[in-house]
């Protein structure tokens, strides 16, 4: 059966389209494209992310023969050391922290649309603060046994 298109689906669409601008226009998405395009415009940076990406992949590799495969011990060493150098860079740190303010924002405001439907409804969220079950904040380590999702 075909849903009919109503006026209050007309304002749902409506509020939900200004809702996206809002959130496109917000200082954390703006702060977000900024360190994005701080990274991705350096030239050195570009090559250590390129380089990090092939010694991913060659890790991946690694890992599925474990310490048995001839170059483990090089690899995971130099995957660490790779990964330690971008994380320690001023503008790749920038940039997660940028990431996250704005995942936090989009968590935030799906916790705030899900509420509105029903108290009940879960909204999946990557920030342990922004948790709905008050009685576990996602890391109780009980394996469930305190009826949180873990």
């Amino acid at each position: 059966m075909p849903m009919m298109m109503t006026d209050e689906w007309l304002r749902v669409i409506d509020e939900s389209e200004l809702l996206s601008r809002m959130i496109v226009s917000s200082e954390q998405a703006e702060a977000y494209r900024l360190a994005h395009h701080t990274v991705y415009t350096d030239p050195q940076l570009i090559e250590q992310i390129r380089e990090f990406t092939l010694m991913k992949e060659r890790y991946e590799e690694v890992q599925r023969f474990g310490r048995y495969h001839p170059d483990y011990s090089t690899v995971m060493k130099q995957v660490r050391i790779m990964k330690r150098q971008l994380d320690l860079d001023d503008k790749v740190a920038a940039l997660k922290i940028a990431e996250n303010d704005l995942q936090d924002l989009l968590d935030e405001v799906s916790l705030l649309i899900g509420k509105t439907v029903s108290e009940s409804v879960k909204v999946p969220v990557s920030n342990p603060f922004f948790s709905q079950d008050s009685s576990c904040s996602g890391g109780c380590g009980s394996g469930g046994g305190c009826s949180c999702s873990a």
